[in-house]
């Protein structure tokens, strides 16, 4: 089950949040289909946001196709994303040694995060995504 993280500081909106962290689990193999997503009284009590936000999370998921709601049940993911190796991968060791060496030089969460996005916008021109 997805455990979600609320950055209160970060500008972007809480419902977002829950859907960007979602997608991620998908990509990441960590949620699969027909795994259950936490209540939103589960996300309420995890993190104090409003019960309305979790819901507007999983609406948007679910008008993406991602998820479905069952009445009585929860939701469900219906569907993955990508085709992210598993964790604990050859290229998830790579990328970890990366970051380290990265900090290592002296490098920050947000100047690291630059580098990938420019390096990111670099291999995948806009409409590219393959």
């Amino acid at each position: 089950m997805v455990e979600f993280h609320i950055d209160r500081r970060s500008g972007v909106a809480t419902y977002l949040q829950l859907v960007h962290q979602t997608k991620q689990a998908l990509r990441l193999g960590l949620l699969e289909p027909g795994d259950k997503l936490p209540t939103a009284r589960e996300v309420v009590e995890a993190t104090a946001i409003n019960p309305n936000t979790v819901l507007k999370a999983y609406r948007e998921l679910e008008r993406e196709g991602l998820v479905e709601p069952r009445r009585g049940l929860g939701t469900f993911v219906r569907k993955t994303l990508g085709s992210t190796p598993p964790a604990d991968s050859p290229l998830e060791r790579e990328l970890a040694d990366w970051l380290a060496r990265a900090r290592a030089g002296g490098m920050d969460r947000e100047d690291i995060a630059a580098l990938v996005e420019s390096t990111l916008n670099a291999q995948f021109p806009r409409g590219d995504d393959r």
